[in-house]
This record gives C-alpha cells, sequence and structure tokens, in this order.
C-alpha cells in the first residue's frame, strides 16, 4: 500500500489537514509547522515522532533481547534461540517476528544503571536524570511535545499514553516542571476490549459544544478577574477543558481513536492483546500528528513463574499469548505497518523497561530485580538498524564493553529527535535544566 499519492502529497498529512480544518487551518498552516520541525543547519529532522512501548515492572533481558545460549540452565532459562535476519544476532525464541526484522532494529546490550527500584528506576529511564528530591524531571514526551508542538493548532493532545500512564508505581507525573499540557494525555480505555471508550471523550460526551463553550467563557472570566490585582483563582487556563474542547469540536481527532476503522485482518496482525491494539492505536496517532505515544505494557516484574507469565499466559494455554509473544506480534505489526507506509524513517520505535532481571533464576522461578545490566530496542526514526551495540558479560551480570546509561539513552532519543541535548528549559523558579544531564554522551553509533 503506498503512502503518497501521485500529487506527492502524503496520506498521514492529509489526515493531518483534517484535524486542522476543524480549527480553520489548512495545508499551509501544516507545511509552516513542518518546517519549524527542521533542525537549525535547515536538514529535515528524520524522527518527527515516537512510539515508547515501555515494558513496565521491569523485563528480563535473558528472555528477550540477549539470549545467552551456553550457559547452565539457571542462567539460560527456560527458553532457546531464534537466529534473525542480520547474521550473528540472536533473540529469545519467543520473538521470531521482531527477528525476522532485525535488519530496522538496534538493540543495546549494555545499558547499566544504579537504581533497582521500580519508581526510581521508571523516572532515570524516561527523563535522563536520577530522580532527586527537590525536583521531578520532565520525560522524554513531555519536553519533546513542549518543544515540538504548536499549542493551540493541534487538535489531538501531543503526548499521549495508552491505555493509561501509570508507570513505575504511578508517581511521575509525566511532565515534571513543565505545564500540565504536556502531561501524557491517559486514552483511559483497554483498545483491545469491544466497548473500548477513550475517557475524556466518554467523561464530556453528555456536553454538547455550545455547553462546553459556555464552560470555557466561565474559564476565561475568571482568568480576566485573575489579573486583577488581589483576586487569584490559580492557572490561567484549564488544560484538560481545552483539550476536551478540540477534541469534542473534531470529528478527525475523535475518529483517531476509532480502531474499528482498521480492517480485520490488520486488528488481527496486531494480535488481541492490550498491547497489541495500543500499538495499532499508536500508529493511528502518529499517522495524525501526535508526537509522543507511550503504549503501557504492564506485568514485566516476574519474581515468580516466569515460563508461564513470559510464554503461556496463563496455566494450561494452547496458544501461547505470554508477555513476551504478544510483545513480540505487536512489535513486529508496527514496524510492518510503519514500513510499508513509509512512516518508519520518520517514527522512532523505542522498547525498553526500568531494569533488567537477575542473571540466575531465583527458587520461584523467576528473576528479581537487576539495573547493572539490560538491553533496550529500537527501531526507525534515523536508528542504524541490523546492529547490537554493547553487550554483557558472559551470564548477563555486568557490562562487558561500551556501557550506557539512562542518561546517554536519552541524549541519544533527544538527538533523533532534532533537539540537541544541551537545551535549556526553564524551572518554574527560572532555573535552567539541560534537557540532557550534562555528562550524557551521545552514542553515534546507533544513529544512520
Amino acid at each position: 500500500m503506498s503512502a503518497r499519492r501521485c500529487d506527492g502529497i502524503l496520506r498521514r498529512d492529509l489526515l493531518r489537514v483534517g484535524g486542522l480544518t476543524a480549527l480553520g487551518l489548512g495545508l499551509g498552516d501544516l507545511f509552516r509547522l513542518q518546517r519549524q520541525a527542521m533542525g537549525a543547519n535547515g536538514s529535515v529532522v528524520k524522527a518527527k515522532s515516537c512510539i515508547l512501548i515501555w515494558l513496565d515492572g521491569g523485563p528480563s533481558h535473558l528472555e528477550t533481547f540477549d539470549p545467552k545460549a551456553d550457559v547452565p540452565s539457571e542462567v539460560r532459562g527456560p527458553f532457546g534461540t531464534v537466529k534473525t535476519k542480520v547474521p550473528g544476532i540472536h533473540l529469545s525464541e519467543l520473538m521470531e517476528q521482531t527477528a525476522c526484522h532485525m535488519q530496522d532494529v538496534a538493540i543495546v546490550r549494555s545499558m547499566t544503571s544504579p537504581l533497582g527500584e521500580h519508581n526510581f528506576g521508571t523516572h532515570y529511564l524516561m527523563t535522563g536524570y536520577k530522580p532527586t528530591p527537590v525536583l521531578e524531571y520532565p520525560t522524554v514526551g513531555a519536553t519533546f511535545s513542549h518543544l515540538r508542538s504548536a499549542p493551540g493548532v493541534q487538535v489531538l493532545p501531543a503526548n499521549v499514553a495508552v491505555p493509561r500512564f501509570n508507570v513505575g508505581g504511578s508517581k511521575l507525573s509525566g511532565n515534571g516542571f513543565l505545564s500540565s499540557a504536556f502531561r501524557p494525555f491517559s486514552v483511559g480505555g483497554d483498545p483491545a476490549k469491544k466497548d473500548f471508550e477513550v475517557k475524556d471523550l466518554n467523561f464530556y460526551k453528555g456536553l454538547d459544544l455550545k455547553r462546553l463553550e459556555r464552560r470555557k467563557g466561565y474559564v476565561g472570566a475568571l482568568n480576566s478577574l485573575s489579573e486583577i490585582p488581589g483576586v487569584g483563582f490559580g492557572e490561567k487556563s484549564d488544560p484538560d477543558l481545552e483539550r476536551a474542547y478540540r477534541l469534542l469540536a473534531s470529528d478527525e481527532a475523535k475518529a483517531a481513536f476509532d480502531l474499528e476503522q482498521e480492517p480485520a485482518e490488520v486488528r488481527a496482525r496486531y494480535g488481541p492483546k492490550t498491547v497489541g491494539q495500543s500499538c495499532l492505536l499508536a500508529r493511528r496517532l502518529v499517522e495524525r500528528g501526535v508526537s509522543f505515544v507511550t503504549v503501557n505494557h504492564r506485568g514485566w516484574d516476574t519474581h515468580e513463574d516466569l515460563l508461564t507469565r513470559l510464554k503461556n499466559g496463563y496455566v494450561g494455554a494452547k496458544t501461547p499469548i505470554g508477555l513476551i509473544p504478544s510483545l513480540d506480534q505487536a512489535l513486529g505489526a508496527l514496524v510492518t505497518d510503519l514500513k510499508e507506509t513509509g512512516m518508519l524513517d520518520e517514527t522512532l520505535v523505542m522498547v525498553m523497561g526500568e531494569f533488567g532481571r537477575t542473571p540466575k533464576l531465583n527458587t520461584r522461578g523467576g528473576r528479581d530485580h537487576w539495573p547493572r545490566v539490560f538491553s533496550v530496542a529500537m527501531a526507525g526514526g534515523g536508528v542504524a538498524g541490523g546492529q547490537v551495540y554493547g553487550s554483557s558479560d558472559r551470564v548477563g551480570e555486568s557490562p562487558k564493553d561500551n556501557p550506557v546509561t539512562p542518561s546517554d539513552l536519552t541524549a541519544t532519543i533527544y538527538k533523533l529527535l532534532g533537539i540537541d541535548p544541551a537545551t535549556e528549559l526553564q524551572t518554574n523558579d527560572g532555573r535552567p535544566v539541560r534537557v540532557a544531564p550534562p555528562e550524557a554522551k551521545v552514542i553515534e553509533e546507533l544513529i544512520a
């Protein structure tokens, strides 16, 4: 299926225009916004959007992207390996579809962190900064949306989480010290369920636009009063109300969340589980101009019964639908779709969690938290695929070479997204903070 019409206009650009016309804007505005996404040297940034598949709980690197075939069984675990399209690179036997796309995928096998607690590890991986009690840093998704979105123009939220942004113990806001307008918009419903509904659309569906306009007018009046000395009403705007208004005012925006518009065979390709349908929804959203989508795939805290949870899903399952096969099917379908529609080059796909798992199985048949070494996978958006960067030692206990910190990874992601890692943001008290720490190094080998 071609993504470009004979007149040279991309299908996804037409979809974006459909959302813009709800606000009286057109192609000229779209192209102006695209030019704003160009780098300082005038070259077009490859990655215009990002889909982060977050494996909440900490995925085992040994059962996914860094299997160890020639080690004792208590280290190797219950699964074998599979060859990929790239000679010499093997993945877990449960990742056959991902193996078929290895030429487009880069794996970092030398990620390392000192933080083995869910909330701390999540903060470090999602922001690039180690957590501190005095400041919550914004996630990459919030920062990217803040720097790249056009407030008041984009109908769909710039930063979306599917189904919800309750990662790492649910203590991370997502926007940190940035405005709540850049907090991840949690879809709320499960895209895999027949009664799937978007939370805010369901909440506001009893309001017609006239009533919602009146409510906006009330907020505007309060904002005007707040400018009078001695009168204060808190924040100058209501991001949730503004978002609800934009969504309800645009049929195209509401249609972006309608998976029923997808052919049955496409939905089946992604699989019936939540992660698959969430990845399909993520593709629909970035196709329509959303900057950042987090697909929150929960359940990876496998302290026990690893075989069942990772492979089968439940005891006695005839068809494996566990965490890894579901992820593999979703990731394979997502890369296939993005490639066929010409979107892979401009869509960065990341797969990661907050840490890895112990190099030996415990007495309960599981693995415990292990941040010393773990893996991250990435594809599209200017990534140099078909490679493994760094390695772990023989038993997957520590980095063997080229250790990569979450700060380094974050700096690399920003570089792929066309943002200088030295770019500064402002805290509420006016303090400048870089989007990536000063010590962070961009891994140039991962960039095509």
